[in-house]
């Protein structure tokens, strides 16, 4: 029954997504479209200063007038969550410390928006201003006021690991290279505005509405933070408008309507204003870096020493992954024997960052190949030769242990390479013009879940109607990146019927098997192999029936065309809603399942979590820019990007992605960032974001959108459903380094910071001596002893010689305000140790409310 791959009918062949009509014909509800009977609307009050101790909430103003409902307070929302489980430092509404303008105080529940938003200037708050946390280096130098309970001093997490001895092995180098970059952070700028809608059912269930990438996640921190059973809440994924990770954490703004839902017995919806996303964030991390890399006289690697420093505005969120992946994946694009990686993510008082597009791995990825780049140039090499020449190896286990599957990017390089006509033209351009390279990689999935656990990642069940519909069920998001398309690709594809035969319900934690969400580029490798052994189970039951009605062997059978036929004989067989029905008649109703879990990881060690994945997808641009030198103006006017997607499900969609990863990318390249601004009349409002509008904060429009040349290179890698590999993040990562090695070529100079504007490339081109702008120091870091884990060509079995005993858990609780109800401390929490803090000894006063 099976069909090779040359065969096949759906996947690999260019057709519209399934949703397609739906989104262009304006059909397509997302959360903010949801108008339910009696519903009622919310709005945040949002603190005006970026730290202060609450000190007394009178809300009985705002409660007075009419049309207001409810005001909920911390008081109300008492339990903290977050995403991670060793970061459990959120509440919904702050008890009794606000940590960044924009942190939620109270909420308003009104009969609609502006009578929720009136209401809040009713409110009265009365703050005690505590000294502010700016940057990493004011982190480093200021333990106290802790702005968190927990981490040291205002330092959330350090990490330090060692894979072979470094520094003998850049003692033995022919030259050693040390540069410092900084990448500014940004946002992900959504096109749709996070909402959400909470209501109570009539037997006193729960059911939120929101527009997120992680419905499971939302899910579990409903149940923590709400303490109701999880079997009585419903989580629906509406499609999103957009994502990139800026709705994968459970959000304050979901806890409230949803609290307010309950107290009320109504409706509730919330839609974030523009401004509101910003304080949200949950963006790119700003990171400054120091790289220090050994090469022979050749360009070859032998050691590579990557410092890196986070700025992790006010919360945890993904943070501690975070700061593992800025050093996870730099061995996995490149041959690289010997590896030390030590990483701080610190506490600052402004929005917390997070994951976006390519989580964590686009800095280090910006400093790696600039690099490389003046390698090149010092060692007069070819800088694609010099990336071509010391390629990963396919199917091998890299300095740290991250298994690698297949490696398409020397003919990735190629194909750039030939597209660009490099060897005619870079160093060969008139002055103002050049052209730059750079490669990247990136996971298909996180081989770990966020919760440890042997469960599935993700799970699909299929249920057959006699008609001949087949219905699919998966608890995965569709955020705009088309995991919906996906899903009845694959499953038509097993069952001989066409993509638009499939209904999908998807993102419904009543409904569908849970998937852990939309995020790390994980969806098609883990719902794929999820939908296709579902589907294989089904078409293996109709084909037991349709074998014995027919009285063909099973393995003659073909399952195409919505038919089920003798494949000697085509003209026998039978139509596919005719199959199911026979297939009913022998098996009952027809409902098959598949879930998917990653092979086991050969890290070992603490922090090896961070980077295994089943496959490695892998990239190579060529950008061409022209510089002004007069203005520093820069003008991107042609990119080449190859992507190594091991098989491009519906190529259509696959380079749709890859294209709006270049844009992404253009953007944080050239023009975005999330600055800040003092303001010296007062201590407390020492950090105001400087534009939090889309009219201030600039990203590319269609003008400067240049034009793309994409080369989907296939080579099917086993680990992927089909051999398919991911696309949704991978290709952004290549294009800001490429953009800044044009520029050298173009007219000589290095800007080793992001984004790359006109001022930074005229200071570089003032500069008489370096001819670079960025960083010009790494400050001191006390950094721990490194884990010393020998790499595999030294003996090594993946675990640290100098780790002591570990044991698996769900992570420590860290409780930031006050203990749980029915929960004791963690010995390893603040509460735990005692440690002297604010808020953790003696407990807080808590702000006296006001209703």
């Amino acid at each position: 029954m099976s069909r090779p791959l040359s065969g096949m009918k759906v996947v690999g062949k260019p057709r519209r997504r399934v949703d397609a009509r739906a989104k262009v014909t304006g059909q397509t509800r997302f959360a903010d479209d949801l108008v339910l009977p009696r519903m009622l609307h919310c709005k945040l009050l949002r603190s005006p200063h970026p730290h202060a101790r609450i000190r007394r909430i009178d809300a009985r103003a705002a409660l007075s007038m009419p049309g207001v409902k409810l005001v909920l307070t911390g008081a109300d929302l008492p339990i903290p969550y977050g995403i991670l489980p060793v970061s459990q430092d959120e509440h919904a509404l702050c008890l009794s410390r606000v940590r960044f303008v924009g942190d939620p105080v109270a909420a308003v529940v009104a009969v609609d928006e502006i009578t929720a938003f009136e209401a809040l200037d009713e409110i009265q708050v009365d703050y005690e201003v505590l000294p502010t946390i700016a940057d990493p280096l004011e982190a480093l130098a200021t333990p106290e006021p802790k702005i968190q309970p927990y981490g040291e001093g205002n330092v959330h997490k350090k990490v330090a690991l060692e894979f072979g001895d470094v520094d003998a092995a850049m003692a033995g180098a022919d030259h050693v290279f040390e540069d410092i970059f900084f990448y500014q952070g940004n946002t992900h700028l959504a096109i749709e505005q996070h909402a959400a809608v909470g209501a109570v059912d009539p037997d006193g269930k729960l059911t939120l509405w929101s527009s997120t990438q992680t419905p499971h996640y939302v899910h579990r921190a409903l149940a923590r933070v709400l303490q109701i059973p999880a079997a009585h809440i419903r989580v629906i994924a509406m499609p999103n408008g957009g994502g990139f990770g800026g709705k994968s954490d459970p959000f304050n703004h979901e806890i409230v309507v949803a609290k307010a839902a309950l107290v009320l017995g109504r409706p509730v919806k919330t839609c974030l204003n523009r401004e509101e996303v910003f304080y949200c964030h949950r963006g790119r991390h700003p990171v400054t870096m120091k790289l220090k890399t050994g090469v022979k006289s050749d360009g070859s690697i032998v050691a590579m020493d990557l410092q890196t420093l986070l700025d992790g505005g006010a919360y945890g969120s993904y943070g501690v992954a975070s700061t593992f992946y800025t050093g996870a994946l730099q061995t996995v694009t490149y041959q690289v024997p010997r590896y030390r990686f030590r990483g701080c993510r610190t506490f600052t008082n402004k929005p917390p960052c997070g994951p976006k597009r390519g989580h964590g791995t686009p800095q280090p990825r910006f400093a790696q190949e600039i690099q490389l780049d003046k390698i090149a140039a010092v060692l007069r090499l070819d800088p694609a030769r010099l990336r071509q020449s010391q390629l990963a190896k396919p199917h091998s286990l890299t300095a740290n242990y991250m298994r690698l599957g297949t490696i398409s990017l020397s003919e990735c390089i190629d194909r750039v390479v030939e597209g660009s006509d490099w060897k005619n033209r870079y160093g060969k351009l008139p002055f103002g013009h050049g052209i730059g390279i750079a490669c990247s990689s990136y996971l298909c999935g996180a081989g770990l879940p966020i919760y440890w656990n042997t469960l599935p990642h993700s799970g699909v069940q299929l249920q057959l109607d006699r008609s001949g519909r087949v219905t699919a069920f998966c608890g995965a998001a569709e955020i705009g990146q088309g995991s919906d398309d996906v899903l009845a690709n694959l499953v038509a594809e097993v069952l001989g019927v066409d993509p638009f035969d499939i209904r999908l319900v998807t993102g419904d934690t009543d409904l569908g098997p849970v998937d852990l969400g939309s995020y790390s580029s994980r969806v098609t490798l883990m719902m794929g192999h999820a939908a296709i052994q579902a589907a294989e189970r089904a078409r293996d039951l109709i084909a037991q029936a349709v074998s014995a009605k027919l009285e063909v062997p099973v393995a003659r059978l073909v399952f195409a065309d919505r038919r089920v036929f003798d494949a000697q004989d085509p003209a026998r067989g039978v139509s596919f809603a005719e199959a199911v029905q026979v297939g009913e008649a022998m098996h009952g109703t027809l409902g098959t399942t598949g879930s998917y879990r990653p092979p086991e990881s050969a890290a070992k060690y603490k922090g090896g979590g961070v980077g295994p994945s089943p496959a490695y997808s892998y990239s190579a641009c060529v950008v061409e820019v022209q510089v002004q030198p007069e203005t520093g103006w820069v003008e991107v006017e042609k990119v080449w990007i190859a992507h190594d997607i091991g098989r491009a499900l519906n190529p259509v969609l696959a380079r749709g992605q890859v294209e709006g990863s270049i844009y992404m990318a253009l953007g944080e390249a050239l023009m975005e960032e999330m600055d800040y601004r003092r303001l010296p009349r007062h201590l407390s409002a020492a950090l105001v974001h400087k534009f939090p509008s889309m009219l201030e904060y600039k990203s590319p429009t269609t003008l400067e959108m240049p034009e793309v040349i994409t080369y989907l290179v296939e080579d099917p890698d086993d680990a992927g459903p089909y051999g398919a590999k991911e696309v949704g993040q991978g290709p952004l990562l290549p294009v800001m380094p490429a953009l800044a090695n044009a520029l050298y070529d173009a007219v000589g100079i290095r800007v080793d910071e992001v984004p790359i504007t006109p001022e930074k490339i005229l200071r570089a081109l003032g500069d008489r001596t370096a001819h670079r702008c960025g960083p010009k120091s790494f400050p001191f870091i006390e950094w721990p002893e490194p884990l010393r884990v020998p790499p595999p060509w030294e003996g090594g079995d993946g675990k640290a010689q100098n780790e002591g005993p570990r044991r698996r858990r769900e992570g420590a609780i860290v409780a930031p305000d006050v203990a749980q109800p029915g929960l004791s401390p963690h010995p390893s929490t603040p509460e735990g140790r005692r440690e002297k803090s604010d808020e953790t000894s003696p407990a807080p006063e808590l702000p006296e409310v006001l209703r």
